[in-house]
């Protein structure tokens, strides 16, 4: 398999991973943005670390790769809260489209940051999905202007310019799981104050979803690594918007929501979107033994 279709196989199962992380957030209840931030990350920390601690890779970084994982752990953190805050203030379907535009940023700053090109036709893609998640989240003038929505928008954006420094990290031979892991501890020390004078006392079943929710997010986070350390952000991110198909079964199947007309023209326009994209690469890369 080549490295562009392992990219695609790993931003799917993030997509995925990423898609349980959110239906377990929205399970916990109500619960403080930070303080979910805060088991989220706990959890996939312990998880990096374990497999550190079993691989114990050599690991040497350089002061591009110091910056890299710097930026990388405060943007991804800055997007987390952003996207949980979102989440709370807002309907979700609008909150989910604000944090799906961090492929669209991560292919902004692969340009502009790792110097990146893009051709027309990936071009053409990335703008196609956006056009298909706007049909499925279907987000109103109204919600733009407000501030929860920029908030969300920001979330999005810090997304994207973490990705970014993960596809340049993985360029620079840095591990994924040590990767995972500082980003996990950087996030779990901003949060920690909140937590220690704030905190809002859980259930057990809130702990244990919170912990099946930080589970999901230790998964998506690793594969997601990977995925751009596999392949650069314009060829794979575009499948990033395979999150909303994900969400869209899990909520029918836990919650019996029925997606509708419009919903369904935005599904076969990014499904269509990625089958042509993953299609082409191919055709020009072919996958090698």
């Amino acid at each position: 398999m080549s490295q562009k279709n392992k990219g695609v196989c790993c931003i799917l199962l993030s997509s995925f991973s990423f898609a349980l992380m959110n239906l377990f957030v929205h399970l916990s209840g109500d619960l403080p943005s930070i303080q979910k931030s805060f088991f989220r990350n706990f959890v996939a920390m312990l998880f990096a670390l374990f497999i550190l601690l079993k691989e114990r890779p050599t690991i040497r970084l350089d002061g591009n790769s110091k910056k890299y994982l710097f930026l990388r752990s405060f943007c991804g953190t800055v997007g987390i809260l952003c996207n949980f805050y979102a989440v709370d203030h807002l309907v979700l379907a609008d909150a989910s489209m604000l944090n799906k535009m961090s492929p669209f940023f991560a292919i902004l700053f692969g340009i502009l940051i790792l110097k990146e090109r893009i051709n027309l036709f990936q071009g053409l893609c990335v703008v196609a999905a956006f056009i298909g998640t706007l049909f499925v989240i279907k987000p109103t003038p109204s919600n733009l202007a407000c501030f929860p929505a920029l908030i969300g928008l920001l979330g999005g954006l810090g997304a994207g310019i973490a990705y970014t420094c993960v596809r340049a990290l993985g360029t620079k031979g840095v591990k994924g799981s040590f990767i995972v892991f500082f980003f996990s501890a950087f996030s779990c020390v901003v949060t920690l104050p909140y937590l220690i004078f704030r905190y809002h006392p859980m259930t057990l079943q809130q702990f244990g979803i919170l912990l099946l929710a930080g589970l999901a997010a230790a998964g998506g986070q690793f594969t997601i690594t990977a995925a751009y350390t596999y392949a650069p952000a314009r060829e794979i991110s575009v499948y990033d918007y395979s999150q909303i198909v994900f969400s869209a079964i899990l909520g029918y199947f836990i919650f019996g929501q029925v997606s509708d007309v419009l919903s369904w023209i935005g599904y076969i326009i990014i499904t269509s979107t990625a089958v042509a994209m993953f299609l082409r690469n191919n055709r020009h890369h072919p996958c090698k033994s």
